[in-house]
């Protein structure tokens, strides 16, 4: 009797209180070292995605390394391209400025006109349009493109762990089967990456749409740098939610000095429409199909991992909440109730019909196997011999 009162788990409230205190310990070590893991998973994150390529290249008949190393220069070279667009982006948008002083000094001059109409006082008209100044944005632009020069070293941690990280994925999937006891953390991570993969190429075709919706649109308006302006939509796609006001800002105030407030709230108007409506309202319903996460558990994933991680944690939000759950919910069979709770609608629905068809597989595929053959074979080997000599003897007399 002392034996089942010694195995007793723990009470079901102190196991919350444990859970939850661990979580924070280790968010609270997460935001801390953020500074070197932030580019470390974006790396990781990378390389998932790469990682079919180096298979692909294998099947072709070209060496692993000669495969590794052509995945690497795929992978950085777009890493490289994509820090060069977002630079060129605001280092454009910073030239272009400058060269509409008069009108931005206009507007303010309307600005400040409108809000005495109001009744607003001189104090607080001068405190208003002191932080709208021409010079305070371009400030604003400098301190930004310093950032982006300063995350150089960041950027060099990135290009040298997807070298490392794609050098070993190669070879890891076989050494997880190797190791006994790791099939369901293999097939977790296994549709982990799989989910992954989903999620960045839903992306690209989703943002890759905006983002030439929004290039024509701002080329018919007459807006300034209207290509520029498209790429940055579309890299800022990335950034799931707030990506949207990141990349509506440059050509909405390049429209409000080129065009005035109408043609300003034009370009807001398309950009709701087809940024908005299609990342926000659309997309997410597309990615929590494909990846298998409720919109919620999507959405809210933005801002925990922005505050963990900072910039970076908002463009792997997705990616790394897939992890988390394949790790902690993918590969224990206990935690169906989990798995169902949050996945999507329709990814909830068909999680079911993916385990049928493996579970009848595995008995399809039963009865195959070396050893149920060899039971058979002597069970049917004793049947036979009580009729050899039936069939020895019938020949027998008509032999002669």
């Amino acid at each position: 009797m002392s034996e089942p009162g010694r195995a007793r788990v723990l009470p079901l409230w102190l196991t919350v209180v444990l859970g939850v205190a661990g979580t924070a310990v280790a968010i609270w070590g997460i935001h801390s070292g953020a500074w070197i893991l932030g580019p470390v998973l974006l790396a990781f994150v990378l390389t998932v995605v790469a990682h079919p390529m180096i298979g692909a290249l294998e099947r072709r008949g070209m060496r692993r390394g000669f495969a590794v190393a052509l995945t690497v220069v795929a992978v950085d070279g777009g890493l490289l391209l994509f820090a060069a667009a977002i630079a060129l982006s605001f280092g454009r948008l910073a030239t272009v400025l400058p060269q509409y002083a008069d009108d931005w000094q206009k507007l303010l001059d309307d600005l400040r006109s409108g809000l005495a109409d109001l009744g607003v006082g001189p104090d607080q008209v001068k405190d208003v349009l002191d932080g709208l100044q021409l010079s305070t944005l371009l400030s604003a632009l400098g301190r930004v493109l310093a950032g982006l020069v300063g995350s150089a070293a960041a950027l060099v941690l990135v290009l040298a762990t997807v070298l490392f990280m794609t050098a070993e994925a190669a070879g890891l999937p076989a050494r997880l089967t190797a190791v006994p006891g790791t099939r369901r953390l293999t097939a977790a991570l296994g549709e982990f990456a799989r989910n992954t993969r989903r999620y960045i190429l839903v992306t690209s075709v989703f943002g890759l749409l905006v983002a030439v919706v929004d290039t024509i649109a701002l080329f018919l308006l007459g807006v300034p740098l209207a290509l520029l302006w498209g790429l940055l939509s579309f890299l800022t796609n990335y950034v799931p939610n707030i990506g949207f006001l990141l990349g509506l800002a440059p050509p909405v105030l390049l429209a409000l000095l080129v065009g005035g407030p109408g043609l300003a709230a034009l370009v807001v108007l398309i950009y709701t429409l087809a940024n908005f409506l299609i990342q926000s309202v659309i997309q997410p319903v597309f990615v929590g199909d494909a990846v298998g996460l409720s919109v919620t558990l999507s959405f809210l994933s933005v801002f925990v991992w922005t505050v963990v991680l900072g910039p970076m944690g908002a463009v792997l939000a997705v990616p790394l909440t897939l992890f988390v759950v394949a790790v902690l919910v993918g590969q224990d069979p206990d935690r169906v109730w989990a798995r169902t709770l949050l996945a999507g609608a329709s990814g909830a629905a068909r999680s079911p019909r993916r385990k049928r068809p493996g579970r009848r597989s595995r008995r399809a595929t039963a009865p195959p196997v070396p050893e149920p053959a060899t039971a058979e074979e002597p069970a049917e080997e004793p049947a036979e011999e009580p009729a050899h000599p039936p069939r020895t003897t019938t020949p027998g007399p008509r032999s002669p």
